[in-house]
């Protein structure tokens, strides 16, 4: 009895090893069929040697469009000094990776934080970054026209340096825009933007109300 209980025992156990192998070979050939789809899938989670996930991805191809057009605004406002690059590596905290921003100066020919640029330098960055992000957008869609421009002040953090000045150069590359793809308002308390502004309003506050004087060429 012990010997037919065992030799019963021994016949389940084959048949439950030959479904076992079939079990498992189906199980190769599915996994071998998938491999690919799972590491496509893997790739757009962000598992790379990149850590960039297909989102960020996309995003940074367009971010580095709106850098190539506002550096080259950038190269004049600032004397050819700086060019704006997106960081490879990121940033830490909760910031997407590869999706970083950072200044590269080429007086010393290094990269650097944009927090470590003056408040006029930053002026220009961001002027620069959102004239490049309105040439993207120009660019990317056929039916989008960005005609007019208002900028609203940020022209006192502008230092006059190596004779003509920051504020002149910045001004220049504003004008260039001016009858060519769009009209440029700018709103400013500096007298010197003033001046260089062809047409323009003047806007007096007075005990009953403001008062809006119209200034054209002089």
């Amino acid at each position: 009895e012990r010997r037919a209980a065992a030799a019963h025992a021994s016949d389940h156990l084959a048949s439950l090893r030959d479904d076992l192998a079939g079990t498992l070979q189906r199980l190769e050939a599915e996994e071998a069929a998938s491999a690919p789809l799972r590491r496509l899938s893997a790739l757009f989670d962000g598992r790379n040697p990149q850590g960039l996930d297909l989102e960020t991805y996309a995003i940074g191809a367009m971010f580095d469009r709106v850098l190539a057009a506002a550096n080259r605004r950038l190269g004049p406002m600032s004397g050819g000094r700086y060019r704006l690059e997106r960081e490879a590596e990121g940033g830490g905290g909760r910031g997407r990776r590869g999706l970083g921003l950072q200044v590269f100066d080429l007086f010393t020919g290094k990269a650097r934080p944009t927090a470590t640029l003056s408040g006029g330098e930053t002026f220009i960055a961001a002027l620069a970054l959102a004239l490049g992000l309105a040439d993207a957008v120009e660019s990317a869609s056929g039916k989008v026209r960005l005609d007019t421009i208002f900028i609203d002040e940020g022209f006192g953090s502008l230092d006059a340096e190596d004779g003509a000045g920051t504020l002149d150069r910045v001004l220049q590359a504003l004008g260039a825009l001016v009858g060519h793809t769009r009209a440029v308002g700018l709103i400013s308390h500096v007298p010197l933007v003033q001046e260089a502004i062809p047409n323009g309003f003047y806007v007096h506050k007075e005990p009953a109300g403001s008062r809006i004087e119209t200034r054209g060429p002089v």
